[in-house]
């Protein structure tokens, strides 16, 4: 099995584009988890599943156009993923799923994180270029994060 997770508050704006993600995510084969701003209240359930892939999707400043999205690399990137969430999330994703499992980061640069509902027009086209690629099981047309364009 494979799991999707979003992470995000959707009371933020464009905070909430991984549990937009999420929730609009279906496919056989995959659980999908919309986690909010508490990843860790799921955390027992993907460990459960011991998923082969865990694809994890959250709103990240990364200095790019609103709408992009890369992939991010957990030991160089430690500082963009997981920043706002409680807990560090590459060590708890890390205990759910087995040695030879896969877990992916995705994150996609908001650009508006002020109170309120919905995704900005560039950051919902973005997260809806990310879905089609998801459910095509395409991760290796999403670009990784260049360490230039992260600082």
């Amino acid at each position: 099995m494979k799991v999707l997770l979003g992470i995000g508050n959707p009371l933020a704006r464009d905070d909430g584009v991984g549990v937009w993600v999420a929730e609009n995510f279906r496919k056989k084969g995959w659980f999908s988890f919309p986690a909010r701003q508490a990843p860790e209240n799921v955390i027992g359930k993907i460990a459960r599943i011991r998923p082969v892939l865990l694809v994890a999707v959250d709103a990240v400043e990364m200095g790019l156009e609103p709408g992009e999205f890369r992939r991010l690399l957990p030991e160089r990137d430690r500082g963009l993923w997981g920043s706002t969430h409680s807990l560090p999330l590459w060590a708890l994703l890390k205990r759910c799923v087995p040695p030879s499992g896969t877990i992916v980061f995705l994150g996609i640069q908001p650009k508006d994180l002020s109170l309120g509902e919905g995704l900005s027009p560039e950051v919902e086209a973005g997260a809806r270029r990310l879905l089609r690629l998801l459910l095509r099981e395409e991760l290796n047309a999403i670009p990784q994060l260049e360490p230039e364009e992260g600082e």
